[in-house]
């Protein structure tokens, strides 16, 4: 099978959309696909063989975060461009209703069309602004899918008709057969996201970091990605900053390394989030994950039993759970078991037949559309059948 793969976001940014994209096109090319995506991209970027860049993207508040975006008369062009070259069996637009690729796309494309919503946001005005303008492109589209509960509702409420629910991909092998790192072990809790995007939820780590240095001494937090490292132990005191590490934007090998090698891991987030990637990066590493109660979160962690959840924005609560999680080695050998177990369901092995499955059946229904239209067209006409 043809298909081809729309990323809204610039490929040079590395977030969740990506990575799930990313993954999913490999699996699927491991699978004997022949797959295509187009992605933004600066010049300069390093792109997989399967990658073609649509151009520079420009940076746009969207869903409490900054997306890098590409619109315009020159991107709708290379889309154009793109489908004709690619001639493809099944386009996948991922994010239609971002102002980016997708909508070009969606604008421009022939045949089945595979959309996967990704944003949870239960209040979006600008959504429900930009409905009237969206909705031709969105009538296009052959088969829905959202990466959770939360992000099907939000497409639900605010675009109407309905989505199957297929969660984000891992490669769970991956990340449980790497190897841990002696530096980053004994007594270390993990932090992987962008320092300077307050949503991630590292000052939340920080106002709780105090309390437990102050119960478990030893205890370091390793945190990895781009930001502004003096910021963000700026509001420290000055005895306990040593004792937050920073490893800067790290490889997929070394990110799993890490999660192979914490006691915990924390993700602190406060909102936005229709999923949750790394809580399965992390289960599948085996390390047991504290989280903050997002609602998407919950649903990941099984409400809990697979891993252990604060109270969102509760510094005191956050502290509380990992002092105690700390200090119990059973429990963090309970959910480590319990995660390991638990992710299974997101392998790509299980995901990827899911995909693969709205793909044929959106390919077999235009596949009869336009045998019925032939078969029409002759006897309109009197032709005879081929």
């Amino acid at each position: 099978m043809r298909i081809g793969i729309v990323c809204p976001y610039s490929w040079d940014v590395p977030g969740g959309v990506q990575f799930h994209i990313r993954d999913l096109a490999e699996h699927l090319i491991r699978q004997g696909h022949e797959v295509s995506v187009l992605a933004p991209a600066d010049d300069e970027t390093p792109l997989p063989p399967f990658v073609v860049s649509a151009g520079r993207a420009v940076p746009v508040p969207y869903n409490g975060s900054v997306a890098r975006l590409n619109f315009g008369f020159l991107s709708a062009a290379r889309v154009r461009r793109w489908l004709h070259e690619g001639d493809f069996d099944v386009i996948h637009i991922h994010e239609p209703t971002s102002p980016s690729l997708g909508l070009l796309t969606c604008w421009a494309a022939q045949g089945p069309i595979v959309a996967t919503f990704h944003t949870s946001n239960p209040r979006s005005r600008a959504m429900i602004a930009a409905y009237p303008i969206l909705q031709p492109a969105l009538e296009k589209i052959s088969a829905r899918i959202a990466v959770s509960e939360y992000a099907r509702r939000t497409l639900v409420e605010h675009l109407g008709g309905d989505a199957v629910v297929i969660p984000n991909g891992v490669d769970v092998d991956f990340f449980a057969r790497a190897e841990p790192r002696p530096e980053w072990q004994g007594g270390t809790i993990g932090f992987i996201g962008r320092i300077d995007e307050p949503r991630k939820g590292l000052p939340v780590v920080m106002r709780a970091l105090p309390r437990i240095l102050a119960e478990r001494p030893g205890t370091r937090l390793l945190v990895a990605g781009l930001g502004d490292e003096r910021e963000a132990v700026a509001s420290l005191p000055p005895e306990t900053r040593a004792q937050v590490e920073f490893l800067g934007m790290v490889s997929d090998e070394d990110k799993a390394r890490l999660l192979r090698s914490v006691d915990v891991y924390l993700a602190p987030n406060t909102g936005g989030e229709s999923f949750g990637i790394i809580l399965v990066e992390a289960m599948s590493a085996g390390a047991p994950v504290l989280a903050s109660d997002l609602d998407a979160f919950a649903q990941v962690l099984d409400q809990g039993a697979a891993g252990e959840l604060f109270a969102n924005e509760d510094a005191d609560d956050l502290a509380a759970a990992a002092v105690r999680l700390l200090g119990d080695a059973d429990r963090r050998a309970e959910l480590s078991e319990r995660g390991s177990r638990h992710v299974r369901r997101f392998d790509w092995g299980t995901v990827g037949a899911d995909i693969l499955a709205v793909y044929e059946t959106v390919a077999a229904g235009a596949a009869s559309v336009a045998t019925d239209e032939r078969s029409g067209f002759r006897a309109r006409f009197g032709l005879a059948r081929d």
